[in-house]
């Protein structure tokens, strides 16, 4: 038997690859509904994200969606949508490929200039921090205006408090980025074409919705873990309702829950764990009539009094008429966190307004916490845990939906290799 502790993207996700495996595995979760952060909710016929607003239609991502009959559910977003960043007044065009750059507004010529330079700087250096990397490679402005939003964006973190080391390397690595980051991008033929954006009819969630109907009994709700013990060369498992005798447990819980369940068998550890830090932020579903059409838009750093992180275009994305995701607040504007629902509302309405110049009305209000993968992160570098026991998250490799999805591959594979059973 093997447990997986938490009903998240994350555990449901590694619950699947084991059953795939024909491994006899529990995914056992305290909530009433799986899925964690991926979570959807419906107001007056319209379908509202409140965690991960889109994914990508990865291989990876396809091939379980076809596992899972959800062919048919998918909204996949058009081809020619731009993304956007917020500078100097207006929304402009974030460029993908050397030839778009060129002829960008998006910064200056003195900047684009700069880029001639980057093949001489020199390659990563891991104890550097993200925004050093950047800025030497590309410049001031063009770390402001593009790379800072756009890198930063993916966890609500300021790229001054991260580390090459604990972060950045891993993406560099993946996309086998040497020295120059302009030679590997024109080794790739000069832009980015990434999957499509896609989502489903009834939003996010309906992907691990259907993960959780395929586990079926193998998936316990209501069902929270108390302790976590060594036994023999395996593991006990206590819950509320059961206790699960498991060879080996692996714990896809966020960080501060993870924290307390491995205090009890490898303290140091679970400390550790328990003291990376996650950013706050505000999330605002806005009905606005507007003549925008694109991804969403991003705000430079150049923006300092701008709280507005960035927003999400639903009604061109996947026809979701008028609806529009705004995200406030993480780590350059920690006082977002302290705001009340109302206050949050109107001062989403307001940014949306200033920078789209478009009214706007909020029609809910929530609130998203995100690993900030910053300093703190060098806690668990070395996170040596005792045979059988292994963690996943959002905190332990990269985000995003085909992040969870390969990670959950990778520990399913290790646990279960090929011919095991």
């Amino acid at each position: 038997m093997i447990a997986v502790i938490g009903g998240g993207v994350t555990g449901l996700c590694v619950g699947w690859e084991l059953t795939q495996r024909r491994a006899d595995c529990v995914v056992l979760e305290a909530g009433a509904e799986p899925g964690g952060v991926v979570r959807s909710t419906e107001l007056d016929g319209r379908v509202l994200d409140w965690g991960p607003q889109r994914t990508r239609l990865t291989s990876d991502i396809a091939r379980l969606i076809d596992a899972l009959d959800l062919r048919d559910r998918v909204v996949t977003a058009p081809l020619d949508l731009d993304l956007y960043v917020y500078r100097g007044g207006r929304l402009r065009v974030v460029p993908f490929s050397v030839a778009d750059f060129l002829v960008s507004d998006i910064v200056s010529w003195r900047a684009k200039a700069r880029m001639l330079v980057e093949p001489l700087t020199a390659a990563a250096d891991p104890d550097e921090t993200v925004a050093d990397f950047f800025r030497r490679k590309v410049g001031s402005e063009l770390y402001d205006v593009l790379i800072a939003p756009l890198y930063g964006g993916l966890y609500a973190s300021d790229p001054a408090d991260m580390q090459v080391g604990l972060s950045l390397i891993h993406s560099l690595r993946e996309l086998r980025v040497g020295r120059s980051l302009l030679a590997q991008l024109l080794r790739r033929g000069g832009g980015f074409h990434p999957p499509p954006a896609c989502s489903f009819v009834g939003g996010m969630q309906e992907l691990p919705l259907a993960i959780a109907r395929a586990l079926g009994e193998r998936l316990r709700l209501n069902n929270s873990v108390r302790s976590l013990r060594r036994r023999g060369t395996g593991w006990r498992v206590e819950c509320e309702d059961e206790v699960v005798e498991a060879r080996s447990v692996v714990v896809c819980t966020a960080a501060p829950a993870a924290g307390e369940l491995l205090a009890t068998v490898a303290p140091e550890r679970g400390t550790a764990v328990a003291s990376l830090r996650y950013n706050q932020l505000g999330i605002v579903q806005l009905d606005s009539h507007t003549a925008l059409r694109g991804l969403g838009f991003q705000v430079a750093f150049t923006e300092r009094g701008v709280r507005l992180r960035g927003v999400t275009f639903h009604d061109s994305l996947f026809g979701r008429r008028n609806l529009y995701t705004a995200y406030l607040g993480g780590a350059r504007h920690p006082e977002v966190a302290d705001m009340g629902e109302e206050e949050l509302a109107r001062l989403a309405e307001r940014e949306f307004a200033a920078c789209t110049g478009y009214d706007a009305e909020a029609l809910a209000v929530g609130r998203a916490r995100m690993p900030a993968w910053d300093t703190s992160w060098k806690a668990i570098e070395d996170l040596d845990l005792p045979p059988g026991l292994h963690v996943a998250g959002n905190w332990r490799s990269r985000p995003g939906l085909p992040g969870r999805l390969a990670e959950a591959a990778r520990i399913a594979g290790a646990l279960v290799p090929a011919g095991s059973l």
